[in-house]
């Protein structure tokens, strides 16, 4: 325990070294006094230069990433390998928040966090870092982007981890929330100016507005197609071609294999296609819904960009909220996927009462299931027909 604990001390003296400090230094600038008064690579960048804020940048990710990936979590003193490390984790990022180098005045945690969360959950933190992109591409403010960035990672942390508050994963999934809190907290200031519409932006490039119009027509274009496809066109083949495979049993659809005993009636064949769709049809729904909010999200960031863009104001105001209803209907269609999909199965149970129950619930939440799905494909298309009202683009710098 001495030793581990005496690993933890090492991590919060590695992520309490002031890169964004130094470099100032060496730069000749004492960062507490110019730009924001902070030492993370954001200030460093609007001070120094873009090239020493990704160097600062870079550096702070380090910090945090190395510790985590090194220490020892193989130990025999009653933790497990994954409190360890999160140990690791929290040492790492506290020493970056409250450096004892610099009297406990520290940055605000988001490229060592980054670092620390990138060993710990790879996935969330490859969303996290695509949605600061994003972000920061349409909306232009380092500070709103890292925010959404957390939020995403604690959202993706829950939904890609089978049972994030259980024994095992809970020590990660509180990490996790916790940090991203904190990074909440430590922006406080910044949401304030956000809201006062004083907060500072990164300088706009000739390439931005192209790409955010880009993104937006290629994230919605896309949703839309897929959806559309997916409902109208291989949803409505796909489950009459399975009755037929079972009544053309054996075929070559089944490879000439009997799958229906002789004497099968048409109510027993019937449910054996429906079950056989359904087993089909399944595993597509998770990568179908999350096609729906991966385009939604970067349709929604990119739109919200627009909100004040002129003309006309009205337009862009009204495809917010068109995509913002159809990403809450795909977030509420995926929970009712998973109601349906839970009925699928108690339809077959052996208890005749039990199977009559759950098969007259699981005609009422398809039903609701595919009202939804309809729904995000109407609001889906008349978000892509709104593309074609794009702001004004930005003109060009005199020479």
């Amino acid at each position: 325990m001495a030793i581990v604990g005496l690993s933890w001390l090492c991590c919060y003296l590695v992520g309490a070294l002031p890169f964004g400090y130094l470099v100032g230094r060496l730069r000749g600038v004492n960062l507490f006094q110019v730009g924001s008064g902070n030492i993370g690579a954001t200030n460093v960048g609007r001070v120094l230069g873009r090239k020493f804020g990704i160097l600062v940048f870079v550096l702070d990710f380090l910090k945090g990433a190395i510790p985590v990936a090194l220490i020892n979590s193989q130990t025999d003193i009653g933790l497990s390998p994954a409190s360890i490390r999160v140990g690791a984790a929290t040492a790492v990022f506290l020493g970056h928040l409250f450096p004892v180098y610099l009297g406990f005045r520290g940055g605000k945690g988001v490229a060592t966090g980054a670092g620390a969360v990138a060993v710990l959950m790879p996935l969330p933190t490859l969303c996290a870092f695509g949605t600061w992109v994003l972000c920061l591409f349409g909306w232009r403010m380092v500070s709103l982007a890292s925010i959404a960035a957390v939020a995403t990672l604690s959202l993706c942390r829950i939904a890609f981890t089978a049972h994030p508050f259980g024994k095992i994963e809970l020590v990660t999934t509180a990490f996790c929330l916790i940090g991203s809190l904190f990074v909440v907290v430590k922006h406080r200031a910044n949401i304030r100016r956000i809201r006062n519409g004083t907060e500072t932006r990164i300088g706009d490039f000739a390439m931005r507005s192209i790409a955010v119009r880009s993104l937006h027509v290629l994230a919605i274009g896309f949703w839309f197609g897929g959806a559309g496809f997916f409902n109208f066109v291989a949803a409505r083949s796909l489950f009459p071609s399975f009755e037929a495979v079972v009544a053309s049993s054996p075929s070559d659809r089944t490879a000439f294999i009997p799958i229906v005993p002789p004497g099968t009636s048409d109510e027993a064949k019937k449910k054996l296609a429906s079950a056989l769709a359904g087993a089909a049809v399944g595993p597509i729904f998770p990568q179908y819904y999350a096609m729906q909010l991966i385009c939604g999200t970067i349709g929604l960031i990119t739109a919200i960009s627009w909100w004040n863009a002129e003309p006309p104001t009205r337009v862009h105001r009204r495809r917010v909220t068109v995509i913002g209803l159809a990403l809450l209907t795909v977030i509420v269609g995926w929970w009712v996927s998973s109601i349906v999909g839970e009925l699928r199965i108690a339809r077959f149970d052996p208890d005749p009462i039990a199977a009559k129950m759950a098969s007259d619930a699981f005609t009422t939440w398809h039903f609701v299931s595919l009202g939804l799905s309809m729904v995000a494909v109407l609001l889906s298309g008349v978000a892509l027909a709104m593309a074609g009202r794009m702001p004004n683009a930005p003109a060009a710098p005199a020479a």
